[in-house]
Formats: structure tokens, C-alpha cells, sequence
């Protein structure tokens, strides 16, 4: 079987103990003193827990925030993400080995990614390719980033693209202003952590020379020693270092500061002696490596902001990631999977623009825009090489009606050119997907919503080979429906309470990239259905006391 169909899983965690308060403060007006627009009263405590619950949408997403990112001391992105509802991580015996699933869909037995998970980082797509038993490729230090999102299904992600089915995961890093908080100068900051069995050092510096320039250097080094299971006994071949570095700056100019360019370049480098192969259960069955890893992440960003100026907030972003895995086998064979290398560059210009209009009794916040994604894969001894061209346009509008609808439809449309690298294969699909959600939300701080989304999963490049398999769409459609509840003093002064519940149901059919009898000697997967129930809930006092619970 060459992925696992259904993913079927329980995933509760509470988070309690926790101390958090955010502070506001209070103004009234007071005309008896002359002169003085306003009364500074106080401060306002106001409770809330480490993570936020989203209450304020129908889309399905969790916000990993630098709080949070702090406190978690995750070694990798899916040991940062593994409590959100939905995700089930894929734990490989190193870093490199490691996948991220939602809702059944992303890392499975087989592939550290099936293609219907998105992974997002400044805008660039990375970690995505579909090989075998070698991981997600995802193993950049969460140290790098300010947050993280994690989108569920596919209603949130036509901005993102096509075929996410399961979900994405969409991840910021750091600027400098997060160091110096907007401050001219310079800030120097340096976290070391410890285990029983390793160490891992990050350090930032963050230079603003002036209020329109900043700099941003941050090189992470995370090493570990082999591991011990349950009973205690050492796991062998389970040690692994790798180093991240990211580098990013920003100039704002215009006579408000409307215009910025931002540049950022991030890598990560790991090297691995006589490993398994398999790098999800170090099973030696496979053969030993030498593999070396590499993932280069480049992009520019210009934005424009204009004050008062509610139809124009432009963003464009141009990015390439270049991801390599040179490895060899340690015992000199020549077994084409052992000696594979492989390697995929990938190009994409992203350009959209956020509007906020009213038509009558309607309210749009709308986005629109294109992306232009090239990617480009060499052949390898064990994987066909390839080019996959992309063109789409997407539109988002979140349309309030009154005070309680948010009626939300969303489009894309993509078109796609996919060509083996030797002419055998050549594949030309276009799609058009889309979704709409609805919310209601009553005066009590109660919300109703349910959605519907359709997206196509295009033929990807590892599937160019002889056999090809996938070589048409595969089509799905998802619908969810739930309730989220959020209000303060519910059952002391200042405190605040807040759940969303949400229930969806998946299926994919003309399914190509699902097997039974493994790879050469398999028979079709006629459909895939999934279905489920998440509940994120938070509460705190103002004491700070606070739980968090999420469950699948």
C-alpha cells in the first residue's frame, strides 16, 4: 500500500498552570478639567490563556504564536504543531525524518508528503516533495520563527493553492523589530537549552540603525544524542545536528513609510554517517547512508501600504528554495535507492492586493491575486526528474452583513504544465476550485458556521515514472459545520472562557496517488473518505491562572 488511506486518531492535551495577562489601558472623557481630553484611569487585567482560541472565523486554524514557540522548546516544526487538533506528527528517528499529518492526509507510513499538505515559509513552498521514506524535508529550527499557523482542510488555503486537502502550514520569521521592538539600535539575544540528551544554542542579533532600516542574523545549532525508549534502553542511530541560519533585512521609504522591501534568506544544514535509510523508523532493512541535507530558502518582498487609502494594500513576493539530499551508501553498493541524490528548486511570484469597500449594506475585506510557480526536479537514480509550471488567480472576500453574517466564498482557478525531464510524459490539467463559509454570530458571544469547499490535487512530479500514476486530477470536496463561544466574567470577575468546536467531512475520488500491493503491482483506491470532530478550548483567570485543551 503506498500511503495509508484513513488516518484514524484520539489527541488530547491540556496545557494548565500557565501564567499570561494582557495589559490595556483604560481612558474616559472628562469635561470638567479644562484643557484635558482625557482621564488616564488604569490598567485593565485582561485573563486569556497561551493560545489563543480563533473564535472570529468560520476557517479551521490554530496560531502557534512567539509566546508559545518560547515555552514549547520544540526541537522541530512538527514537535510545535503536534498538539493542535487535527495534526498527527510522523516522529522519525532524526529531525529529517519527521512529517506532519492532518486530518489524515501529509506524512504517512510510506512519504514524508503526499502533496495535500501545504507547507508556507515567507510565502515560499518548501519541504514538499514526495520521497520515499525519507521525511517532510521540513527540519528548519522553530528557534527561526515568530509564528506559525496551522489551517485545516481545504476552505482557508485557495490563497495558498490547489490539492490542500489536508491542511497547511504557514510559517513567519522573525524580523529584527521582534528584537529591538521598533527601537533605533541594537539588540543581542542568546537562548541555550539542555536535555538529558543534547543541546541547542540560538543566537539573533537585531540592528535598526534608523527607523527605516533594520537587520536581522540568527544562526541556530541543534544537536542531539542517540535516545532511550520507554524501558530505557538506547535507540541507536537516533543522534543528529543540524545548523540554521536566517538572514533578513528591511527599508521603509515614502513621505508615510507606505513603501518597505524586505530580503531574507534562510538555510538549513544537516550531515548524517552510516544512518538507515529510512529515516521514519531507522529501520535497517534498507541499507546504511552518508546523507547530507540542505534546504536554501531566498525571497523579496515589497509591500505598499498607503494611509487612508482602504483599496490599495499591495504585497509581492518573489522566492526560490532550493532543497538538495546528497547521500551514498556507507557500505559502497550500488543500490540506486542508497545512491540517490535528489534535488528541486522552486521558483514563485506571488502578487496580491487586500481591499476594504462597502456596496450598500455589505462590507468586503477582499484579496486578490496571482501566483506563477515553477519547480523544477532533478532525475535521481530512484525518482523521476521533471518540470511543473503553474499559472493562477484567486480571489477571498469576507463579506459582513450587519452585525452577525460573514459570508465568506473564495475561488481559484490554476492551470498546469507538467513535462518529464527526458519529453516522455507531458501533462496539461486547469482547475477551477472554490469554497464558501458562513458565520452567525448572536449577541451573547455565540457563533454558528458551516462551509463547503471543492479543490483538485494536480499530478506531481514523482509520479512522472514508469509506471506514471498519477496522471490526472484527483477531485474532493469537504464540508464542516460547527460552533465557537467566547465572553469574559463567565464564572468569576475578569476571567474569560472560549471554545470552537468544529465538524467536517472529506472525501477524494479519481484517486491516483493511493495504492493497494504496493508500487508496481497495485490496484486503484476507488475513494478516499475522512471525518471528524476538533475542539480547541481555552480558559483563564486573572489571577493568570489559565488550561488550554485541544482534542481530535
Amino acid at each position: 500500500m503506498r500511503a495509508r488511506v484513513l488516518n484514524m486518531n484520539f489527541l488530547g492535551t491540556v496545557s494548565a498552570l500557565g501564567l499570561a495577562a494582557g495589559a490595556a489601558p483604560l481612558w474616559a472623557q472628562d469635561s470638567e478639567l479644562a484643557g484635558v481630553e482625557g482621564e488616564y484611569l488604569g490598567t485593565i487585567e485582561l485573563a486569556q490563556g497561551k493560545r489563543e482560541v480563533q473564535t472570529g472565523t468560520a476557517i479551521p486554524v490554530t496560531v502557534v504564536n512567539q509566546d508559545e514557540i518560547n515555552d514549547r522548546q520544540a526541537g522541530t516544526i512538527a514537535e510545535l504543531v503536534d498538539s493542535v487538533p487535527g495534526v498527527t506528527v510522523v516522529n522519525g528517528t532524526t529531525p529529517n525524518g519527521s512529517g506532519i499529518n492532518i486530518r489524515g492526509f501529509g506524512a504517512n507510513g510510506s512519504y514524508g508528503n503526499d502533496q495535500k499538505v501545504a507547507i508556507i515559509i515567507d510565502g515560499a513552498l518548501s519541504g514538499s516533495e514526495e520521497l520515499y521514506r525519507i521525511g517532510t524535508q521540513q527540519f528548519t529550527d522553530p528557534a527561526l520563527f515568530r509564528e506559525v499557523s496551522v489551517i485545516r482542510g481545504t476552505v482557508g488555503t485557495f490563497e495558498y493553492g490547489s490539492g490542500i486537502i489536508g491542511g497547511a502550514l504557514v510559517l513567519e520569521t522573525k524580523d529584527a523589530a521582534d528584537i529591538t521592538g521598533g527601537e533605533i539600535g541594537a539588540r543581542f539575544r542568546q537562548t541555550l537549552q539542555a536535555t538529558t540528551n543534547g543541546w541547542a544554542s540560538s543566537s539573533i542579533l537585531a540592528w535598526q540603525p534608523m527607523e527605516t532600516v533594520e537587520f536581522l542574523a540568527n544562526y541556530t545549532v541543534r544537536d542531539s544524542d542517540d535516545y532511550s525508549d520507554g524501558d530505557g534502553n538506547l535507540v541507536a542511530n537516533t543522534a543528529s545536528r543540524s545548523d540554521s541560519k536566517l538572514v533578513k533585512g528591511r527599508f521603509s521609504f515614502g513621505d508615510a513609510l507606505e513603501h518597505s522591501v524586505t530580503a531574507s534568506w534562510s538555510n538549513t544544514y544537516s550531515e548524517e554517517n552510516s544512518v538507515p535509510y529510512d529515516a521514519f523508523s531507522g529501520n535497517t532493512m534498507f541499507g546504511l547512508v552518508n546523507r547530507e541535507t540542505e534546504t536554501n530558502i531566498a525571497g523579496l518582498r515589497y509591500q505598499w501600504q498607503p494611509s487612508g487609502n482602504d483599496l490599495i494594500d499591495l504585497d509581492v513576493w518573489l522566492t526560490y528554495s532550493d532543497q538538495t539530499i546528497d547521500q551514498e551508501d556507507a557500505a559502497g553498493g550500488s543500490s540506486a535507492l542508497l545512491n540517490a541524490d535528489h534535488s528541486y528548486e522552486t521558483t514563485k511570484l506571488t502578487a496580491k492586493n487586500s481591499m476594504y469597500f462597502s456596496t450598500g449594506a455589505l462590507t468586503h475585506d477582499l484579496v486578490a491575486g496571482v501566483d506563477i510557480i515553477r519547480k523544477e526536479r532533478a532525475d535521481a537514480n530512484s525518482a523521476p526528474g521533471g518540470v511543473d509550471e503553474r499559472l493562477a488567480v484567486f480571489v477571498v472576500d469576507d463579506i459582513s452583513i450587519g452585525d452577525h453574517w460573514i459570508v465568506s466564498p473564495s475561488v481559484r482557478a490554476e492551470t498546469q504544465d507538467l513535462t518529464s525531464t527526458d519529453g516522455s510524459a507531458n501533462y496539461d490539467n486547469s482547475a477551477l476550485m472554490g469554497g464558501l463559509s458562513v458565520r452567525y454570530e448572536f449577541d451573547n458571544g455565540l457563533a454558528l458556521f458551516g462551509s463547503g469547499a471543492y479543490t483538485e490535487s494536480m499530478p506531481i512530479l514523482d509520479d512522472l515514472g514508469t509506471p506514471a500514476f498519477m496522471t490526472m486530477p484527483e477531485r474532493s470536496h469537504t464540508f464542516e459545520a460547527g460552533a465557537s463561544y467566547a465572553a469574559n466574567d463567565v464564572f468569576a470577575g475578569g476571567d474569560s472562557l472560549a471554545f470552537k468546536v468544529n465538524v467536517y467531512e472529506t472525501r477524494l475520488w479519481d484517486v491516483t496517488s493511493y495504492t493497494y500491493g504496493g508500487r508496481f503491482t497495485s490496484s486503484p483506491v476507488e475513494r478516499v473518505e475522512t471525518s471528524g470532530v476538533e475542539l480547541e478550548a481555552g480558559y483563564a483567570l486573572a489571577s493568570g491562572l489559565y488550561a488550554d485543551l485541544n482534542a481530535t
